[in-house]
């Protein structure tokens, strides 16, 4: 199941959960991915909405590893510039297949989870259409 936080997620706390949570579970490696809301084109930040049925059931597909567990938790409503939107963690034996799958992982997810961002500028949400790329079987939401 994804994790979901209304605003910025809060990545130290999240971290230290799902670290305290696998640290005895055989795994030789944690590794984090941490995506910030930087000040691009002037935004005051990011805003996101999300269908979480929809979303439970892309991220599905990575819970039946084999040889990995992959945690993730994602922002929902309004995320001010310095803030953290999106972060996910991958728990394997060795580095280089947590590199792999963390690689893979965020692809995928930048293609093809249900997640529709908008540009929050002078306090005015506005569709990010140039970011946006269609989902397969839903299209972009206006």
């Amino acid at each position: 199941m994804v994790e979901v936080f209304k605003g910025g997620v809060p990545v130290i706390e999240t971290l230290e959960r799902w670290y305290e949570n696998f640290k005895l579970e055989g795994f030789g490696a944690m590794i984090p991915f941490i995506g910030i809301v930087r000040p691009d084109k002037g935004i005051d930040g990011l805003s996101f909405d999300l269908y979480l049925p929809m979303l439970n059931q892309w991220f599905k597909k990575w819970t039946n590893l084999e040889d990995a567990k992959i945690m993730m938790a994602h922002s929902f409503g309004d995320v001010m510039v310095g803030e953290t939107s999106f972060l996910c963690a991958v728990f394997t034996k060795h580095r280089r297949e947590g590199f792999k799958y963390l690689e893979e992982f965020v692809e995928d997810f930048k293609a093809n989870a249900p997640i529709w961002k908008y540009d929050l500028i002078n306090g005015k949400r506005v569709f990010a259409s140039d970011r946006a790329k269609p989902l397969p079987q839903a299209g972009i939401l206006r």
